[in-house]
């Protein structure tokens, strides 16, 4: 064998090495870093929403009904909560396998714990995007500065570390269904299964189940229903197995909680809160006008669908006309900007669109100081935001057709 493929060899094997020894020695600073500021940290950790997953998870370890406001409340008094009223976990109870763990631990480590998924979720999402949308010749195996740029400060997904919210995990769901779904080399069982994180918040997503139901029955994928079936029961088992009675106390928190007297900020409860404050059907009324829109977009596009692209734009509109959402939960909507990115870096760029582009990264950015300046979302002032990936999305979706054709020719 060649001597300088042998020294070639050697130097990667050492910087496998070298990386792995780095990657250890950070995580061991990390853990050390946690624990010796854990009083000082411990403090924050306890306004965040993953306090309202750690008392759901430590309800059911004790067999007891995570949904209930008074048990809720005394827990996260214990640890320092101030606030009069109590942060409820109001997912579904075939979403609490994913806060159940959490009851194991104490409110700091098992926020450092949910912390670690959603970063490991992110970081899973946005390769996952790469894989999906670089198909190039000459877009490599890493992606590029731009693209990680776009991923790692989308102000949704900034916003849902924050927080400590869920948003990241319905992200990996979405990512994992897209690239298990893939029609050359799929994995439909999987692909079902995947759905089972993106139903902790089926709301998000009400675009998508009509026309998945009839995809499905379309294309005879019965695997991909019965992965969704099988996850969806597995998971009830899991609450119920805990919480025998689970479910009605799930409608029972929904009824004490009134959330239709509850302002909710995004673009539907924003027009309700303006014009038709006491009309609660009101914030229905852009779903319905989405599903409308959904039902003629799939008919067009019936022929050649394909989840990976038709599914974005299903999902970008799905979110812009949610009657419930934040803006944490637009970090679903992260596949779409990074598809936009991938788009448009590829195109022929002019002046105009160039500026168009620094507008809409300077939007991101006055998102991220909002974020960093801790305005309450309560207030409503991030109900614009989904416009903004909205608008980014659909602008980006006119060069696709573009670059296909410079490429057939």
């Amino acid at each position: 064998m060649d001597a300088s493929l042998i020294t070639d060899r050697y130097n990667q094997e050492l910087m496998k090495a070298l990386k792995i020894a780095v990657n250890l020695a950070l995580g061991c600073v990390l853990v050390w870093f946690l624990a010796a500021h854990q009083q000082k940290i411990r403090a924050s950790a306890t306004g965040r929403d993953s306090i309202a997953y750690w008392a759901a998870g430590k309800l059911l370890v004790q067999r007891q009904n995570p949904y209930s406001a008074t048990s809720v409340l005394a827990l996260e008094r214990s640890q320092g909560y101030a606030a009069d009223r109590p942060l409820v976990l109001r997912t579904p109870p075939w979403s609490v396998w994913m806060v159940l763990p959490l009851g194991l631990l104490s409110p700091y480590w098992a926020w450092v714990a949910w912390l670690a998924i959603l970063l490991a979720s992110l970081v899973i999402s946005v390769r996952i995007s790469w894989r999906i949308f670089s198909r190039m010749p000459g877009d490599g195996l890493r992606p590029s500065n731009a693209f990680l740029l776009a991923g790692y400060l989308f102000a949704p997904v900034v916003a849902c570390l924050v927080a400590a919210q869920m948003g990241i995990v319905l992200l990996l769901g979405i990512m994992l269904f897209l690239l298990l779904v893939d029609d050359a080399d799929d994995h439909p069982f999987l692909a079902g299964a995947a759905l089972l994180f993106p139903l902790a918040k089926p709301h998000l997503f009400m675009l998508l189940w009509p026309i998945l139901a009839v995809w499905v029955l379309a294309r005879k994928r019965w695997s991909l229903l019965g992965g969704m079936a099988a996850a969806f029961l597995l998971a009830n088992s899991i609450a119920l197995a805990f919480d025998p009675a689970i479910f009605q106390h799930y409608r029972e928190m929904l009824g004490q909680e009134q959330i239709a007297g509850l302002f909710i900020p995004a673009l539907s409860g924003m027009i309700r809160a303006l014009f038709f404050r006491r009309f609660f059907w009101v914030q229905f009324v852009p779903m319905g006008l989405g599903l409308l829109w959904s039902a003629r977009y799939y008919w067009k596009n019936r022929l050649m669908w394909n989840w990976r692209h038709h599914g974005l734009a299903l999902l970008v509109v799905s979110l812009v006309t949610t009657p419930y959402s934040w803006m944490t939960d637009e970090a679903v909507l992260l596949p779409a900007i990074l598809q936009g990115v991938v788009w448009l870096s590829r195109a022929q760029l002019k002046v105009r669109s160039q500026l168009l582009i620094l507008l809409f990264v300077f939007l991101d950015l006055l998102l991220l100081l909002i974020v960093n300046a801790k305005v309450p979302p309560a207030t409503g002032i991030y109900f614009w935001s989904s416009l903004v990936w909205f608008s980014w999305y659909w602008y980006a979706s006119r060069f696709a057709d573009r670059i296909m054709a410079r490429q057939t020719t």
